[in-house]
């Protein structure tokens, strides 16, 4: 890599838990996690940050190093130490992960159907990327290479990406039966190939592509945001994902009660997404607020 690693130390919603995103991917296709020394040995990286007292667990993923710390320490004692040290580490060269080439893994493509019948969810045996990223046309796709090999496929409108499985939404003109098995193989084609799903430059692009919607950082949110992105990540996002969908935190009015979100992947333009609203987060939200929130509404419904 040309560019200097940047980086950026980011909470999550475990207080004990900070990431430590790079502005370049680390891994690709696969997550490490390390708890304790002896477990870290094929991650120098890991192997040195454990001589930490405060270090408890170490994950490794795409685009970011995941520390869980003990609570011997509070993390603005610590936070710039380790940001540098993990810098310093990544633009010194030396190997994230050290260890023999092994087999290439066989990769796996399969698809599902979703509640919207203009969307089918093709899920992959492998983590393909960090977080989500939405692409509504060909123009938006300069760092997603495989997004762009999709948009070549007559038919395809838009194209989500979202941990492990990608969303595909079709035009109403096609069917399915012309476009699943040839979505399928190339995207089976592509990632067996060893081809990069986004290039580097999709961790920091500001283009039309790129999901600011509920990519605020936490630390700018206020306690009231926080508590209705915490519920919206444990209770919404694992059920609307197994669909192929996300239901991402836009903003909240105390003053109506009303919470805004951007509807995603296959639960863009479903049939079933404002029953889904209503009837299933809004009252969740409301019950798990005290009333707090009243309304759930979708700015892009």
């Amino acid at each position: 890599m040309s560019t200097p690693y940047v980086i950026t130390p980011k909470p999550t919603t475990n207080d004990k838990i900070y990431k430590f995103e790079a502005n370049a991917f680390l891994v690709q296709g696969n997550s490490y996690e390390f708890g304790n020394i002896d477990q870290a040995k094929p991650s120098p990286l890991a192997q040195e940050l454990f001589h930490l007292p405060f270090v408890k667990t170490i994950f490794l993923a795409q685009n970011f190093v995941a520390i869980e710390k003990y609570d011997i320490v509070s993390w603005d004692m610590v936070l710039e130490e380790l940001s540098k040290s993990i810098e310093n580490y990544l633009n010194s060269g030396r190997p994230l992960i050290d260890v023999p080439s092994s087999k290439p893994q066989n990769i796996a493509v399969y698809a599902e159907s979703t509640p919207n019948p203009n969307t089918m969810k093709f899920v992959a045996n492998r983590s393909l990327v960090p977080r989500r990223f939405e692409y509504n046309s060909i123009d938006q796709c300069t760092h997603a290479p495989l997004a762009k090999e999709l948009f070549q496929t007559s038919g395809v409108q838009a194209v989500f990406m979202h941990q492990n499985y990608i969303s595909v939404r079709k035009s109403e003109g096609h069917s399915w039966t012309e476009l699943i098995d040839v979505l399928k193989s190339l995207i089976q084609n592509f990632i067996t190939q060893g081809k990069a799903v986004l290039a580097d430059a999709a961790l920091s692009d500001t283009g039309a592509n790129a999901d600011k919607i509920g990519q605020q950082p936490l630390s700018a949110r206020n306690d009231q945001d926080k508590e209705i992105i915490a519920l919206l990540e444990e209770f919404v996002t694992p059920a609307v994902a197994g669909d192929g969908g996300y239901i991402a935190f836009d903003s909240f009015d105390p003053v109506s009660k009303t919470v805004r979100v951007l509807l995603q992947g296959a639960c863009s333009g479903c049939p079933s997404s404002t029953m889904t609203l209503k009837n299933g987060i809004q009252s969740l939200l409301s019950e798990m607020t005290q009333g707090r929130v009243e309304h759930v509404e979708a700015i892009n419904d």
